[in-house]
């Protein structure tokens, strides 16, 4: 929920600085089947089979981010590309360093009204967390529906998406277009 918001404020903003709708409508990025297969994965897991066996369940987590890395990677000429990418590795290295589990604070668990739940949990409350002021220790302000819990790198993220939007509304190219530049510069030399 806090991430449409912030990415429709991104939106209300376009034309107040300058961006066009027309021109962020033209951003194409690459390997989107990729991003989206990685979103299935960590929906899978989280959501829809959280009991399966825990390997399994890290495994697929896991994976999931390296699957969004390559998207980045690919993408990364596009504004905010490489803040998104760096949002997510933030929260990358906390899950990874948590056998699968980002870390939650027990006052941010609280505030957004998350229980423990049976299976595999993307975050939670940990014995011995590792990197825990990476991990999920800020809340939504109470006055959002839906509250649920921030990490560092959801914050960096964000910024990368606020980025991407205002950023591809004002200007043309994109990474997809990098190769017919390179061509058209090379006809003219």
């Amino acid at each position: 929920m806090f991430l449409g918001l912030c990415a429709v404020l991104a939106l209300a903003l376009v034309p107040l600085t300058g961006g066009s709708y027309r021109r962020l409508s033209e951003l194409r990025l690459r390997w989107l089947p990729l991003a989206a297969a990685a979103l299935l994965v960590q929906v899978v897991v989280i959501s829809v089979w959280p009991t399966m066996p825990h390997g399994a369940a890290v495994a697929g987590h896991v994976l999931s981010y390296l699957m969004l890395a390559v998207v980045v990677w690919v993408n990364r000429a596009v504004p905010g590309m490489v803040v998104i990418g760096l949002g997510a590795a933030l929260n990358a290295v906390a899950i990874t360093a948590n056998d699968g589990t980002l870390p939650a604070s027990r006052w941010a668990l609280q505030h957004a009204g998350i229980h423990a739940r049976d299976g595999f949990n993307n975050s939670g409350l940990l014995a011995h967390p590792h990197l825990s002021w990476l991990g999920d220790v800020m809340v939504t302000p109470s006055w959002l529906p839906f509250r649920n819990m921030l990490s560092v790198g959801d914050l960096v993220l964000l910024l990368g998406v606020v980025i991407l939007v205002i950023g591809s509304s004002r200007r043309a190219g994109t990474a997809s277009d990098l190769p017919r530049v390179r061509e058209a510069a090379g006809a003219v030399a």
